[in-house]
């Protein structure tokens, strides 16, 4: 199916109350802005949906939803630990959609999990569930290009925009195949190794975002250690804005409340309107 098809198949499928995802971070770039996706693990705690909330009303641009498994092949202990305490509190990918079926927000929701929990379900059953509860978009960091197939005709076809990721590594030709191919925007992955804070930006990420930026019109939106306002600033001043989660959810593990991690999104907001 290409990007035509679609585009004209997405509008007729959409579900109540959600925001597309290209379409929306294009709009915001495109005015100026650099755009903000911070991550919350669904199902951590009874207050995970007013944390999500929080980050919408103090400036995300979307909003990155984990639904846990419990073999997180990409993610570090921090993102490991709140999907271990998510899954121990009964969280399912059922119990987070039906969740957010009771969500109203004026940004994208983009779900990441892995291929193991969308296999289970079916692709198309799969797909369609994440847009009736008003997900538009989806990462899946284990499903290798060469093997997209199956899930991404049953996405295309439902109206879930597929973001695909490249690293540092990734050779020209095939970082030129995952852009045509990704929906939404393009995840680029700052360094080598597993998400998780860092003290400071991968010197590999200003090249890779250059590459990216280069290879492609979509959003371009860098990840893995961004984790204060600073390192938000300098990630996002060679790519279109930045994804935030480790910390984030460093807070919420450590026991903030929504609101207090709204604040560190405003803080995070405030440096990249600075930008």
């Amino acid at each position: 199916m290409s990007e035509t098809q679609v585009a004209a198949v997405a509008p007729a499928t959409v579900g109540v109350g959600l925001v597309p995802l290209e379409a929306s971070l294009r709009a915001a770039r495109d005015g100026g802005r650099k755009l903000l996706v911070p991550y919350v693990t669904g199902g951590l705690g009874s207050h995970w949906v007013e944390v999500l909330q929080a980050m919408v009303a103090n400036g995300a641009d979307a909003v990155e939803i984990g639904i846990p498994f419990s073999d997180p092949v990409m993610d570090g202990p921090t993102i490991q630990e709140a999907s271990l305490r998510a899954l121990q509190l009964g969280a399912t990918p059922p119990g987070i959609l039906s969740e957010l079926r009771r969500v109203r927000v004026e940004v994208p929701l983009i779900a990441m999990t892995y291929y193991n929990l969308v296999f289970r379900g079916g692709h198309r059953r799969f797909a369609h569930n994440l847009i009736e509860a008003g997900v538009a978009g989806i990462i899946l960091p284990d499903v290798p290009l060469e093997e997209l197939g199956d899930w991404s005709r049953a996405a295309d076809e439902a109206g879930v925009e597929t973001v695909l990721l490249a690293a540092p590594i990734t050779p020209d030709d095939r970082m030129a195949e995952l852009c045509r191919r990704s929906r939404g925007f393009v995840y680029g992955v700052n360094l080598m190794g597993v998400t998780g804070e860092r003290s400071a930006v991968a010197s590999s990420a200003r090249r890779l975002a250059e590459r990216l930026k280069a290879a492609t019109d979509k959003p371009v939106l860098m990840g893995f250690g961004v984790s204060t306002p600073e390192q938000a600033a300098e990630a996002a001043s060679y790519a279109d804005g930045v994804i935030v989660a480790s910390a984030l959810m460093r807070l919420l593990l450590d026991g903030a409340t929504p609101e207090r991690v709204g604040d560190r999104v405003a803080d995070l907001r405030a440096a990249l309107d600075a930008t």
